[in-house]
């Protein structure tokens, strides 16, 4: 992760010190890191000038030097809470008093992380996805401590090298990972009671409803589909599969008060006449689009099948 966030920084022009454990370590992270942007370049993903940039990165031995006279650091070692507190506090000591600190990580408690860092209101939480150069989408998680400016200019800097921040709360697993296990923990159950095999539940997701995720949430697909058709829908669910499929307050709530969606003008977003004809003619052209795109690229080879 750490190796293709500096890639994608250094790829757009941003100047890139990196570092490892040991200097080995951190020679071999930079050799890697080349090859990487070579390998990119040579498939057509990054233009030549942009892999020139990515080789440019220099290296430092160690957090201090490397945290020395930067605007941002950006701490990227494993899920080890006892090494962020190290890593953290060295680099947050040695960096200016005034360069922004941040964490990625996927499930760690940003509190808890900002008490490692020497004036934690610079501090905040990051969450990239693999692979970071080209999964737009990144978490941006404050600690209670965090500076609201501080996260404004985090959200800025991520859009101005073209990606796609949302800013979430400090709970487990943040909001990405909690969405992403329960499809999972769903999809294992699928194949466990006999629906389907892991490959054709792969090919219920990509080719149903995860065609539309590219374009649209959860919440606006709901509106779309209609939120009394997903209540009557986890009517069923509840009586067949239990408690977990409760529809929730809010989703009855709404269907209660006539908010059924974009049909009847408001759900969980409200639209207006011009508003829900544009919404619904432009989710058509889109997933037209998507679809003529998936018939020119070839297929991705799933590899052999074996149920759990």
């Amino acid at each position: 992760m750490g190796l293709g966030v500096a890639e994608c920084f250094a790829a757009a022009g941003i100047g890139v010190r990196l570092t490892d454990a040991t200097p080995d370590l951190t020679r071999r992270a930079k050799e890697r890191l080349v090859q990487r942007a070579r390998g990119h370049a040579e498939a057509g993903l990054l233009a030549g000038e942009a892999a020139g940039r990515v080789e440019a990165v220099e290296t430092a031995e160690g957090a201090a030097e490397a945290a020395s006279g930067v605007d941002l650091v950006f701490e990227a070692v494993p899920e080890d809470i006892r090494l962020k507190h190290d890593t953290l506090g060295a680099c947050s000591g040695a960096a200016p008093p005034e360069a922004v600190v941040v964490s990625n990580t996927s499930s760690l408690p940003i509190n808890t992380l900002s008490e490692f860092v020497e004036r934690p209101e610079r501090f905040c939480g990051m969450h990239w996805f693999n692979p970071p150069e080209w999964t737009p989408g990144i978490e941006v998680i404050p600690a209670v401590a965090t500076d609201a400016e501080i996260v404004e200019k985090i959200v800025e800097f991520l859009r101005g090298i073209g990606k796609r921040p949302a800013i979430v709360g400090d709970g487990p697993g943040f909001v990405a990972n909690r969405i992403q296990n329960a499809l999972f923990l769903e999809a294992v159950r699928c194949v466990e009671e006999g629906l389907a095999s892991p490959r054709e539940v792969d090919e219920v997701v990509r080719g149903c409803f995860g065609f539309r995720l590219p374009f649209f949430g959860p919440f606006q697909i709901a509106d779309m589909a209609g939120l009394d058709v997903y209540e009557s829908v986890l009517g069923v669910l509840k009586e067949g599969l239990g408690e977990r499929f409760e529809a929730p307050t809010a989703l009855r709530e709404l269907v209660e008060r006539g908010r059924t969606g974009t049909k009847s003008g408001a759900g969980f977003l409200d639209y207006t006449e011009e508003e829900r004809k544009r919404l619904l003619l432009e989710r058509d052209r889109r997933y037209a689009a998507l679809n003529e795109l998936l018939e020119e690229l070839p297929p991705v080879s799933a590899g052999s099948e074996e149920a759990p």
